[in-house]
Order: C-alpha cells, then structure tokens, then sequence
C-alpha cells in the first residue's frame, strides 16, 4: 500500500518508502539477535528523539492493522524483551551491534524522510523566531489564543542585549 503525503510527489514522498519491504524483511532476519533503536518522541511541542546505547533483543516484527500516514503509524511495530511494542512509524533507525554511527550494513531499518525532514533538517533558530514563538506557548500556557499583529518587536540595546517591545499596529490604536 502506497499513499502520497504532503502533496509531495517525488519518489521520496510515498508512503511507506519503495524500500520499506526490504527493510522489514532485514528485520525478521534479525529476529532474536540484540538490536538498538532510535526512537522519535513526538510531543505537543517538540519531536524529540531517545538514542541510548542499551541494546534490545528483537523479539519479533507484527504487521498492525491500521496504519495511518497522518499520524506516523506505520504497518508494522516491533516487540521488544523490555516488553514494548514500538511502531516503526516512531522509530528513525534500527541498528545492529553499534548504538552510534553504524556502518550502512548495520542499518536494519532506517526511516529516510524522517531523518531528512525532522532530524537533519535546517533550523531556522535566531532570535526574532524564538522570541514569537516563545510568546505564542506563553500565550497558551496562559490561555489567550493567538492574536494577530501583536507579536513583539526585538530591538537591541546599547548594551548589545536584546529586548522585547510592543509591536503596534493601525488595529491596535484603533482599539485604545
């Protein structure tokens, strides 16, 4: 089963990847030998990642039975000797011997549009959008929804610090 997501329509885009069969058929193959995960850990505000070095035994790979592109679930989850159950949909890579840096032919499993667009991807982290998105998840975190055209301007002090000033606006001074 292959569904197209995000309108994208690359080879890349589809859904699971062309080589998310052999992938699966790699890990049955590895079925009962110690394997090491990295995990996505999607949350209201991040995407995190877990990536320890404490090996797993594979216990088996399940088909599940209701996939969902949106959501990240993937066809099929992984049984664990801790006595999890992970989808693959929530694992950027599965390795062999090596937790860290393994050589291509250790990779079991590896979800490339999850490492492209989530993990490796090109941040755009200075200061004006860290400042508006600081002020929306306060804005949330104290109830007040978004409101438009009162995000803050960053200005530079004397000092080299920067600080935040009210940005206003024709709709603001309308409203005073």
């Amino acid at each position: 089963m292959n569904v197209e997501i995000d309108g994208e329509t690359d080879a890349a885009a589809v859904w699971p990847s062309a080589d998310y069969a052999h992938q699966v058929a790699r890990l049955r193959g590895a079925i009962g030998a110690d394997v090491y995960l990295v995990e996505l850990e999607p949350t209201a505000v991040q995407l995190g990642i877990r990536h320890t070095s404490q090996p797993f035994v594979l216990l088996d790979v399940i088909a599940f039975p209701r996939p969902d592109p949106a959501r990240g679930i993937a066809p099929h989850l992984i049984l664990l000797d801790d006595g999890r159950g992970v989808n693959l949909g929530r694992v950027a890579r599965i390795s062999l011997e090596r937790p860290f840096a393994p050589t291509p032919e250790l990779v079991l499993y590896q979800d490339q549009r999850a490492l492209r667009t989530l993990l490796f991807a090109p941040r755009r982290l200075d200061s004006r959008l860290i400042a508006e998105r600081s002020q929306q998840l306060l804005g949330q975190v104290l109830g007040q929804g978004p409101v438009a055209n009162r995000s803050p301007r960053l200005a530079s002090r004397q000092d080299g610090d920067l600080i935040l000033e009210p940005r206003t606006s024709d709709a603001d001074r309308s409203s005073e």
